[in-house]
């Protein structure tokens, strides 16, 4: 028996063997997603974003929240899961520990909401924390869905 390797394949003979030549595969890498845009995708989602932000809801003391889609910035609460509004504050706080640089500089911290740790040495624990409220909604079984 020979136990003699096949030679290689080049890209290009590959190619020509799956049907392709290097003018179409030029194109094919051009294009990420020939039925959209990767610049548009990236604009609506920014244009979504802001919009989701600047709605705001009227959350009271007792109501469960979680985040808006994509607005998550923070580990807790984790995704999907729930809080309870502990206080409305009428006048945000701003964490004065948080540089210029920070993705948490000047962000109103307007809210304080409960949750139960679900880590470490802290699990099971009712902790509160501040966050910005436009960054939730009212939390429902189907948000989860």
């Amino acid at each position: 028996m020979s136990s003699k390797k096949p030679s290689p394949l080049s890209s290009r003979t590959l190619l020509e063997q799956i049907g392709l030549d290097a003018e179409s595969v030029g194109s094919l890498l051009d294009d990420d997603d020939p039925l959209e845009s990767p610049l548009e995708s990236m604009v609506q989602g920014l244009i979504e974003r802001q919009r989701a932000l600047s709605e705001r809801h009227a959350l009271r003391v007792g109501d469960l929240v979680c985040w808006k889609p994509g607005l998550r910035n923070r580990r807790y609460p984790r995704e999907h899961k729930p809080a309870v509004v502990v206080e409305v504050l009428r006048e945000p706080v701003f964490d004065p520990e948080q540089e210029v640089g920070s993705p948490y500089f000047r962000e109103p911290l307007d809210i304080v909401l409960g949750i139960f740790v679900d880590r470490g040495d802290a699990r099971g624990h009712f902790i509160c924390w501040h966050f910005d409220s436009r960054r939730f909604q009212h939390w429902s079984a189907e948000v989860v869905r």
